[in-house]
């Protein structure tokens, strides 16, 4: 079944206690090294503010809402 699920952050969370290095947790949702976080999110600092986009390997898609 497919869903579609909105992020509505494009940084990670940062885990700095009780690590010798931060830890980075993906909030994005596009890192291929879930649930840490591989840099994916810079893909997503030029969105608009509200708006909502599929993503593959190479693009992005803006999604219009109809609710």
């Amino acid at each position: 079944m497919a869903r579609l699920v909105e992020h509505e952050r494009n940084q990670p969370y940062e885990i700095p206690e009780g690590t010798e290095l931060p830890v980075y947790i993906c909030a994005c949702g596009l890192s291929k090294n879930k649930p840490f976080c591989d840099g994916s999110h810079k893909r997503t600092r030029d969105e608009a503010a509200g708006g909502l986009y599929l993503y593959d390997e190479q693009s992005r898609v803006k999604v219009e809402k109809q609710y």
